[in-house]
């Protein structure tokens, strides 16, 4: 490797943490704030096999004082909608759905969300996964940061569950906050499903996940269609769990991967060699000081996003974990939760 090559990786780095700096002090982040007296929203729920996570996150979703709390059972084979009844019974604003088999031409959690959007009563339509935890306070901020706008999107905070897998998921995740300054991530539409909220006008007249029925990447596509949008930290307000290990961290990037990168497979591959040269290389090559940029880099990360500090101690390793992820994401027959991938 050549001088001229690090000096490279060394400009890179360098613009990486410009971003950083920006977005550690420009990022807007939601704040608690009380639910108005008289809720306007509908929590929406898509399930697919989360008997496991919704003990932990449903509880939390019922006491947000929302108009309705709607839960989706997504042809699950684990017992999710007995198990989202029995948390639900009682409350007198939760409805457990029965989802059906998806049209041709729909991704399925695309047409589990339009059914529920489609069953929702509220003014607002929020769209969250099942393995969101609400902190208290989390509805009222989300309204009133999307007041004024027709949709929004907030970043969680990442609970990693084991060594590689939570690492991988941090690295991945994390990584927004260090590609581009936020006014550029916003103007690109770029959008977290996991917490996905719009105004009921706008997702209608927009005609919401029916427009994308198709897309992996639903959240940046509807995002897309929305005149005013806004991205925010929520690391205070929202905390998830991802996948419960290396093997699901793989099946589950490997579904979107390709879509990320443009539906393009140079790209794809440039982001692994990308990856490669930032992190990995220099610790091979004997420049052991911009390896430790690199983990800088990632501990700054981890600190704003509110995760703990050692997966940014596996960053030499973290690029070639991702490499089967990006092979998977190449290969034909992706499928996730039993359904194939577009």
């Amino acid at each position: 490797m050549t001088g001229d090559f690090f000096f490279g990786v060394f400009l890179f780095l360098l613009l990486r943490l410009l971003a950083l700096l920006h977005n550690l002090l420009r990022f807007p982040t939601l704040r608690p704030c009380p639910t108005p007296p008289s809720p306007t929203a509908s929590l929406l729920v898509p399930a697919r096999n989360e008997a496991e996570n919704l003990p932990r996150t449903l509880p939390a979703l019922l006491r947000q004082g929302a108009l309705e709390v709607l839960v989706l059972d997504d042809l699950s084979e684990d017992g999710t909608g007995g198990v989202a009844e029995a948390l639900g019974r009682g409350h007198p604003g939760f409805r457990l759905l029965k989802g059906t088999p998806p049209p041709p031409g729909w991704t399925g959690k695309n047409w589990a969300c339009f059914q529920l959007a489609q069953a929702a009563r509220g003014e607002v339509l929020v769209f969250t996964d099942a393995d969101v935890l609400w902190e208290e306070g989390a509805l009222g901020g989300l309204l009133e940061a999307l007041r004024g706008r027709e949709a929004l999107s907030a970043l969680p905070r990442q609970e990693p569950q084991d060594p590689l897998g939570g690492a991988v998921v941090a690295f991945v995740m994390g990584s927004l906050l260090s590609t581009l300054p936020h006014p550029l991530l916003e103007a690109l539409r770029v959008a977290n499903g996991q917490v996905l909220a719009f105004s009921r006008e706008a997702y209608f007249r927009l005609r919401g996940h029916e427009a994308v029925r198709g897309e992996v990447l639903e959240d940046v596509a509807l995002a897309r269609r929305a005149a005013s949008y806004g991205l925010f930290l929520g690391t205070g307000l929202f905390a998830t769990r991802m996948y419960r290990g290396y093997r699901e961290a793989v099946e589950g990037f490997a579904k979107n991967f390709l879509p990320i990168h443009l539906k393009n497979p140079w790209v794809l591959l440039g982001s692994a060699v990308y990856h490669l040269a930032l992190y990995t290389l220099p610790w091979l090559f004997g420049r052991p000081e911009l390896g430790v940029l690199g983990v800088l880099e990632r501990l700054l990360v981890q600190r704003a996003l509110k995760g703990p500090l050692w997966p940014a101690l596996l960053t030499p390793l973290l690029p070639l974990l991702l490499l089967p992820i990006y092979l998977k994401a190449l290969l034909p027959g992706r499928r996730w939760k039993g359904r194939p991938v577009y």
